[in-house]
């Protein structure tokens, strides 16, 4: 069971980092390991908790980008009146685009957690594992801008925002979504991932930065939907968790806040450097 301390660090770590793209679930296994605390993250209460926090966040996603959401919403319902009537997507219309590549790209994330979703949940018991693959996650996010910068010369981005989104191909969304999907495994960062992806597509920062957070959204609702009715029936202490939930909303919007400036002139290459060192650092310790 955990205490209020431990349940609000974790929310506090878990708000901070479920946007930015470190690995969320990554620090929540290293947190208890490095700190000695004695539960266990592969047991269902904490896996429960873990969903609850993550439901947290999501609810500051939706309201963050409510306006946005009714857009899509309504763009979505074009879009499946377009594809009745003319078996197409009308290119300019943006918010049906867009919400079409909201699906695609939530597809691979989708299936592949379903199918092997008790295998992952293994993963949690395993902070070594997790500090190596934090590592990964930083080189994968440096490779990710190396990439990027060698692609520069030869791209000229003229539009942003929703508009260059609405523009990727339904296989550069899917490729995304599958990005994304590395975040099943602990230590590789949902954000991290699917906004390497946009960025891989074409996308500037700013612009892939606002897809991944509007895909964090279906993808966060989705696992809590599978397990946070477990919370009002299993061996979990409720308060304590709802506390936590209540202390990654609030992190997470401070940091959704921060953020969407800072994607607007800078780049991945410190949180890469953050997630190897932090990597290095944590499997060290652990090793002693």
């Amino acid at each position: 069971m955990l205490t209020y301390t431990q349940a609000g660090i974790l929310g506090l770590v878990q708000g901070f980092t479920e946007l930015f793209p470190i690995s969320s679930l990554g620090h929540i296994v290293l947190i208890p390991a490095l700190l000695h605390w004695q539960i266990s993250e592969s047991s269902e209460p904490f896996v429960i908790f873990m969903v609850a926090v993550h439901f947290a966040t999501a609810l500051v996603l939706l309201g963050f980008f409510w306006k946005d959401w009714v857009k899509v919403i309504a763009g979505f319902f074009r879009m499946i009146g377009s594809l009745a009537t003319t078996h197409s997507i009308e290119s300019q219309d943006v918010y049906a685009r867009l919400a079409w590549l909201l699906i695609v790209a939530t597809v691979p994330t989708g299936l592949i957690g379903l199918i092997f979703q008790h295998k992952i949940e293994a993963l949690f018991s395993a902070p070594k594992l997790v500090a190596l693959v934090l590592i990964l996650n930083g080189l994968l996010l440096y490779g990710i801008e190396l990439t990027k910068r060698s692609r520069m010369r030869f791209e000229n981005l003229r539009v942003v925002g929703d508009t260059a989104i609405s523009k990727l191909s339904g296989l550069q969304a899917f490729g995304t979504g599958l990005m994304q999907s590395l975040a099943l495994i602990s230590g590789f960062s949902r954000t991290g991932a699917s906004l390497g992806g946009g960025l891989l597509a074409g996308l500037d920062h700013e612009s892939a930065a606002r897809f991944s957070f509007l895909l964090a959204t279906p993808i966060i609702f989705a696992a809590a939907a599978l397990k946070l009715p477990g919370l009002f029936h299993a061996h979990v202490s409720i308060i304590p968790t709802l506390f936590g939930a209540l202390v990654a909303a609030i992190a997470a919007y401070l940091s959704l806040t921060f953020l969407i400036q800072y994607f607007k002139t800078n780049t991945l290459v410190p949180f890469a450097w953050y997630c190897i060192i932090m990597g290095i650092l944590s499997f060290a310790f652990l090793m002693l």
